[in-house]
């Protein structure tokens, strides 16, 4: 038995989605929100509250606060009768007429598709059926012909079945009655399926507040839409880490230092608003830093930033940090105290174990952290495992339920491993220095860089439109020609559109599907922006102006390296 403490380790798990939702006609583009809610949100909040010694850092970002706050609001109102449903996968899950038109019943059928199939299709007999069928369907759409309201309703009710967290499927009475009946399901039982659905919702956000108030969790915040801010501030932050990297043909993004401060004050606005406190701790959007920005979180109060494991190596100036100089806290000049993600490690979970025994991953976690436990390490140390907390859990078997579950337990009871969080960690330092760090050179946790999100030419045209928006929206608060009110609204709406996801998924190595559907839900945002502003929408906004690959390349999820 090692007579050194227990090593501090932090599970940092990232909740995002960007703002799915039609800024005209109020309808959902996508469903993303919710079904991540009823899946990944509330398993999570499961795992953690049934071990009791089990901590960790949860991260939400504003937007997603606010969609799973008007789901809930939705659901509810359905589930009591009342009409509401703004997202059409639920409006026909509900609704007591299928849409009777090809195209759409055709639509309805793609969707229920877009989940793992091995790992969730797959393993429900029924819904690998129904899906094998639907398939057909898609390769043949003239067969929509011979195809009954029943074949549908049943396919919509597996889809959110399957979609249901491994959590709520063993323990849900109507969850196991809706799963076992397996199909023919009635207007009832879809109704039903909408309750249960409404509580998931509901409950999400209590559950987590209930975890942090218990100092089971902590709870940190990410600039309100997710935006880049090192990019906002300054074009040329890119080239820090690649020198050589195109940039937009605009200059940089005007007031970008004030729009950085507001998305900065309004997360902290809407967190306070459903969680009740203040948030101590920052993921910035992708992790995303700059010399500049880390001091806009400091004066905002935030007491800590997190941030990935390439920043911290451009940094340095070394080739990869050895265990010593990553799994410690930093101190940058005029920022928070900043902590590091070890790239190994959480892309270990993030791509790795899905494929593995959920034992033997456990296993082989807490031996690469067993390692690090017993070797000499000064005051300070602390292992920082930061990743999506949302996307990767399909791919496993059972959402991740024998992984999570396992993991939490293991890990909250070993005697050379301490499960804590980044607050913690600094309480317990006390008055110990922190070690300085003399510069910070600007980068994200993907690569250490700005690549994703800049450099390409579908990106840079992203950001030359992004560009013309706000000199418009600038143009027109400065003539006087928005009240206070819809002033406010078009400073949300430019929000939305300054979200890292557009950026993020346009660009060649991503697929067409979800390029088509990103790159539309971004001209969306920015052809609101230009109506609530009272101008006329640019033509170029009525256009794609990005295409992607094959489908199935690019994804929600990479790797840190």
């Amino acid at each position: 038995m090692s007579d050194k403490a227990p090593l501090p380790v932090v599970l940092y798990w990232h909740m995002h989605q960007p703002s799915y939702e039609d800024p005209v006609q109020h309808h959902y583009e996508a469903p993303w929100t919710y079904l991540h809610g009823i899946k990944d949100y509330v398993d999570m909040a499961a795992h953690l509250e049934a071990e009791p010694l089990a901590r960790a850092v949860v991260n939400f970002t504003p937007t997603l606060l606010e969609q799973i706050a008007d789901y809930a609001a939705q659901l509810t109102a359905a589930a009591g009768g009342r009409d509401g449903l703004r997202d059409p996968l639920l409006q026909a899950l509900a609704g007591p007429v299928l849409p009777a038109e090809a195209r759409q019943r055709l639509i309805l059928i793609q969707a229920t598709l877009r989940i793992d199939r091995a790992q969730v299709i797959d393993r429900f007999a029924p819904y690998r059926r129904l899906a094998r069928l639907a398939d057909w369907v898609v390769e043949h759409p003239a067969g929509l012909d011979y195809l009954s309201d029943q074949f549908l309703i049943d396919l919509l009710v597996w889809y959110h079945l399957a979609w249901l967290g491994a959590t709520v499927r063993r323990s849900d009475a109507r969850a196991k009655s809706l799963i076992e009946k397996g199909g023919h399901y009635t207007l009832a039982d879809r109704g039903v399926l909408i309750g249960l659905l409404a509580e998931l919702m509901t409950s999400i956000i209590p559950r987590y507040r209930r975890l942090a108030e218990a100092g089971r969790i902590e709870l940190s915040v990410t600039p309100y839409s997710h935006p880049i801010l090192p990019l906002m501030l300054d074009f040329a932050a890119a080239h820090e880490a690649q020198p050589q990297a195109p940039l937009p043909l605009a200059a940089g993004y005007p007031g970008g230092l004030e729009r950085a401060n507001w998305q900065i004050r309004e997360a902290i606005d809407v967190f306070r608003h459903h969680f009740g406190f203040e948030p101590a701790g920052v993921w910035p959007a992708e992790g995303g830093v700059c010399a500049r920005t880390l001091p806009l979180l400091s004066a905002a109060g935030f007491r800590w930033a997190a941030t990935g494991q390439g920043v911290l190596r451009n940094s340095l100036g070394v080739q990869a940090p050895v265990a010593d100089q990553l799994h410690r806290p930093y101190q940058p000049p005029g920022g928070p105290v900043c902590f590091f993600r070890d790239d190994e490690l959480s892309d270990r979970i993030g791509f790795q174990y899905r494929s593995w025994h959920g034992d033997d991953a456990v296993a082989n976690l807490v031996h690469e952290l067993e390692r690090l436990a017993d070797q000499d390490r000064p005051p300070g140390q602390v292992v920082s495992i930061i990743l999506d907390g949302e996307n990767a859990w399909e791919y496993y078997p059972d959402n991740a339920y024998y992984f999570l579950s396992g993991l939490y337990r293991r890990l909250a009871a070993h005697p050379r491993l301490q499960l804590t969080t980044f607050s913690a960690v600094l309480d317990a330092l006390g008055s110990e220095p922190i070690r300085p760090l003399e510069r910070v050179v600007a980068g994200s946790w993907v690569y250490g860089n700005f690549a994703i999100w800049i450099g390409d030419p579908d990106k840079n045209r992203a950001w030359d439109l992004l560009v013309e928006a706000k000199r418009a929206f600038d143009r027109v608060v400065s003539e006087g020609r928005l009240d206070e009110g819809q002033r406010a609204e078009a400073a949300r709406q430019l929000a939305h559109c300054e979200a890292s996801d557009w950026f993020w998924w346009l660009g060649g190595d991503n697929s067409a599907t979800n390029v088509a559907q990103f790159e539309r839900l971004f001209r969306l945002h920015l052809a609101a922006l230009y109506q609530m502003l009272g101008e006329p929408v640019p033509d170029q906004l009525t256009r794609p102006f990005a295409h992607g690959l094959v489908d199935g390349a690019g994804s929600a999820m990479r790797g840190g390296h």
